[in-house]
Formats: structure tokens, sequence, C-alpha cells
């Protein structure tokens, strides 16, 4: 039997997100992750001084301590040394909650012209809305959130079962999504890129395999990826996939997903109009291929346990025929 190949752990993926760059608080990639930052830097320079100065001052008092006798002159300097001292330590703590009273109403800012999307957590996955006054300009996806550079983004907040925390760290900070709530989070990117958020509140066993891939585009391309979308699942253009698109409605598959503009209209699942537009899988448990995507529909409790996706039972042919299919959803 050959060994399975073996696939990075969700937490050291996190952490090479971060050596890299795409999950980096210390790297902004928009307005509000840089008044995050700036407060970040603010406390850095602070504290650490005041750190080497305490580990001095207890020091002098350890050798002042073995020092025979005490004078008045010198009990005198040392009172003066302790006021002085928390006095700094009061101006500097003002300086730090003024700093973060100027971040966070900053963070909070009214914005116009914004991009409103609402996403909503699942057990472990990423539902995402693009809302428009106009209904027919309404789509959704999963596990990815596209936004324009150098324009606002309004982001509902919501959760379908448990407390779960929205963390992109180059946009923005974290923001809970609470059953039964509304929260608001707003990101203003100001650099194109591909980035990576993550779930950032314990929410079940497959909490750290559930990740959202963040794209920005520039204005023209991000109004393309969203005239794509809007548009239906293009029709299958070959026998084996003309198949699998009849295998995939006549199963159970079409009672959790949707496709549009075929008669699978399932909402339990994420949506897989464009699916193969994705880079991942599973809200980043697997990366997206022919190979990961028959493996997963085939035994997805292998690659993800405890998710809600059920093993349906397919033939092989069945099976082949539908990624065939699925594979097509550009």
């Amino acid at each position: 039997m050959k060994p399975r190949p073996a696939r990075l752990a969700p937490a050291a993926a996190a952490l090479l997100a971060g050596c890299n760059r795409v999950q980096s608080a210390l790297a902004p990639a928009g307005d509000q992750a840089a008044a995050i930052e700036r407060v970040w830097d603010l406390m850095l320079w602070i504290c650490v001084p005041m750190y080497v100065l305490v580990l001095a001052a207890l020091g002098w008092a350890l050798v002042r301590r073995r020092a025979r006798g005490h004078t008045a002159e010198g009990d005198r300097r040392a009172a003066m040394g302790l006021t002085a001292f928390v006095v700094l330590v009061a101006g500097l703590l003002t300086v730090l909650t003024a700093s973060s009273y100027i971040a966070d109403r900053h963070l909070h800012a009214a914005v116009t012209d914004p991009v409103n999307v609402r996403i909503t957590a699942m057990q472990w996955w990423w539902q995402v809305e693009y809302l428009d006054p106009d209904p027919s300009k309404q789509f959704t996806t999963a596990n990815e959130l596209h936004l324009p550079v150098d324009r606002p983004a309004r982001i509902e907040l919501r959760s379908s079962d448990v407390i779960h925390s929205l963390w992109i760290p180059v946009l923005n900070g974290k923001e809970d999504l609470i059953p039964g709530r509304t929260n608001t989070i707003v990101m203003t990117p100001r650099k194109t890129g591909t980035y990576r958020g993550q779930c950032a509140e314990f929410c079940g066993l497959q909490h750290a395999n559930m990740a959202l891939d963040v794209q920005i585009d520039d204005a023209a391309a991000f109004t393309a990826w969203k005239a794509h979308q809007r548009a239906p699942a293009p029709p299958p253009s070959t026998p084996a996939a003309l198949a699998g698109l009849h295998e995939f409605t006549a199963t159970a598959c079409a009672m959790c997903h949707t496709i549009d503009g075929t008669d699978a209209g399932g909402i339990t699942g994420p949506n897989l109009t464009h699916l193969a537009s994705r880079r991942t899988l599973a809200a980043g448990a697997l990366p997206l291929n022919r190979g990961t995507l028959t493996a997963w529909i085939a035994a997805p409790q292998v690659h993800k346990p405890g998710t809600n996706m059920p093993a349906v039972p397919l033939r092989p042919r069945q099976l082949e025929d539908i990624v065939d299919y699925l594979m097509t959803l550009q």
C-alpha cells in the first residue's frame, strides 16, 4: 500500500500564511489594518523601553539594598525617582489610550459608495453574498471574498449556528459573527493581491479548517469578476460532463447545493455555480484540482472529520462523470 501524502497541518498553514504576509497584521493592505498597526508600533516603541527601564530600576534597587546604611539624601532621591516614574507611566498610558481611541474611531468611520457584502458563517465554511438594490445583480459564492482596491467594503456578518469570528489581518481586526445578531465590519483595501482570512473563534471540530480566500482586484478586474459570477453555470460541452450534470441533479448532491442555471437548488451546502474557478475546497482544507475533488466527494469525512457533507453512495462511473461536470464550472 502506498503511503498517503502528508497534508500541511492547518496550524502550519496559518503560520506559513503569516510569514509570507498574506495573513499578517504587520503587513497591512488596507486603511483599517494600517490604523491597527500604528497602535501596535506605538505600543512596541513605548513598552520595550519601559520594560528595560523597569529591569534597570530593579537591578538598582537590589544593589542599593545590599549597600550599608541609608542616607536621608538617598531616600529623598529614591522618592523623587519613584514619583517621576509614576508620572511617566501615567502619561504613557494616557498616550496609549488616546491612540487606541483614535484608531477605534477610524475603524468605525462612515464610508461612502461601499461594496455591500453579507458573509454568513457555517460549520465550517463561509457563504458570501454580494448585495445590490437590484436583485438581478445579486449573487452568492462560497469561501472566497473578492473586493476592489481603493474602494470601501461594508460587510454584514451573520452566523447560522454558533459564534464564529472573521479575521482578515491584512484588512482589519477581528469581528464576531453571533447567531441572531448582525454585526458589521468595514474594509478599505489599498493593495491588490491574494490574502487569507480565518475563523478566529473556536467553533467546533474543524475550526482550524475554516479559511477564507481574499482577492483584491483593480476596478476593471473586479467588475469583470462580478459579471462572470452573475452568469449561470456554463452548459456541459462533453458527453461525460452532460452525464455528470444528470447524475448531480438526480442524486442527493442537488438537495444540498445550488448550481445556477440547473435544477440543483439546495441551500444547505456551498453554492457551486463557479466552483472550478476557486483555489481551494472545503474552506481551505484541500487545494482544488480533479484529484482532490474526487477524493472529497468520495470520502469527505476522511479529509474534514465532522463536516456536515455526507458521503453520497456513487458508482465509480457516476463519480467520474460528476467530477467531469464540476470541473467545467469556471
